[in-house]
């Protein structure tokens, strides 16, 4: 196994900063030749997921529309961990706040790397059950969300079909699954 080595910042670009994300282009040198390479860095804070689930063993998904792809997309609740919170809290907060729904608990199933080729930050992935409907949701400016409940049944065939496509949340469907198989799991 070769070991390989950290490549050396030599200039820190020029920071964009977007709100949700900032921008930069730094210059890093090979450490194996020396040359300088620039490498886009995306800063963005760490991220939280949540498969939500009623008493009566409903998902709760949303569906919004998604820039990127252009196109209107089904996922689970999730969004950004304020400074200083909680991950799981932050998955809790976020799924009421988008969704209107409280869990009873919240279990932490694991996090990942979105994309450790470019950002820096934690996709945290976490099972809320015995989730009750409290109100409508407070969604934030600039969001457009529908709230819609699916059989805990069919969740592989929504991911099997690509009705289910955003990769995190096919990863937190993942980490939900080893979780339930890991012994003394729930």
């Amino acid at each position: 196994m070769s070991l390989i080595k950290p490549w050396p910042r030599l200039r820190r670009g020029l920071e964009h900063d977007y709100r949700v994300l900032k921008v930069r282009q730094d210059v890093v040198a090979d450490p194996r030749t020396g040359h300088e390479h620039p490498r886009v860095l995306i800063d963005c804070p760490d991220w939280v997921n949540v498969i939500a689930v009623t008493k009566d063993e409903q998902v709760v998904l949303i569906r919004q529309y998604r820039f990127g792809t252009e196109e209107t997309t089904l996922e689970i609740p999730g969004g950004m961990v304020e400074p200083g919170e909680d991950p799981g809290a932050a998955a809790a907060r976020e799924l009421e706040e988008e969704t209107g729904y409280v869990p009873g608990r919240v279990v932490r199933l694991g996090q990942v790397h979105p994309n450790p080729a470019i950002q820096n930050n934690l996709c945290h992935s976490y099972l809320a059950l015995d989730c009750v409907k409290q109100h409508e949701g407070t969604q934030d400016e600039g969001e457009d969300i529908a709230v819609e409940l699916h059989p805990r049944s069919a969740v592989t065939q929504l991911l099997q079909s690509g009705a289910i496509s955003h990769s995190l949340v096919v990863v937190a469907f993942f980490l939900e699954r080893l979780h339930a198989e890991a012994p003394g799991s729930r």
